[in-house]
């Protein structure tokens, strides 16, 4: 029994320094390995979920940023649409403007020629009077002078009426 009881504590000791070996040069670098590997996961899982952050928040100041250049871009619209309405109504007036000084301009031109050519008339019919008058005080009534006078102050005076 004695052998057996060495024998047990012989394999007992083995097993210790077994372990104790194992430990040393297979187990700690191991756990040393998993460990590092753990760590660079980790690391990685933290780098991967701040890039997808920035990510979020770069896609969030370009979404704010294209929000901005549409509402810009609306408002330069609006402005243009605005200055171009403005210019529109200010040439619209402006050829208003001109046509009527156009049209009051004919009419001073019409009315200043009527009154030319009324006095005109009325400086043919005086000269007309005065030399028919001149003729039947003169003696030489004519007839047919007299009728032609009145024929050409009648057809005269009809035109002015028309007028």
């Amino acid at each position: 029994m004695l052998s057996l009881d060495l024998n047990l504590v012989w394999t007992i000791i083995n097993l210790v320094v077994l372990y104790l070996l194992l430990r040393h040069f297979l187990f700690k670098p191991v756990m040393g390995i998993m460990e590092k590997r753990r760590q660079i996961i980790e690391d990685g899982l933290k780098n991967a979920q701040d890039a997808q952050d920035d990510a979020m928040k770069m896609k969030q100041e370009y979404e704010d940023a294209l929000k901005g250049a549409k509402q810009e871009s609306a408002q330069i619209i609006e402005s243009a649409r605005s200055a171009a309405k403005n210019e529109y109504d200010r040439i619209v007036g402006e050829a208003g403007d001109k046509a009527g000084n156009i049209i009051e301009s004919a009419k001073e031109t019409v009315r200043v020629e009527r009154e030319q050519t009324m006095k005109e008339l009325q400086g043919e019919i005086a000269g007309l009077a005065v030399a028919s008058a001149a003729k039947i005080v003169g003696g030489t009534a004519d007839e047919d002078l007299y009728d032609q006078f009145l024929k050409e102050v009648g057809g005269s005076h009809d035109d002015t009426d028309d007028k």
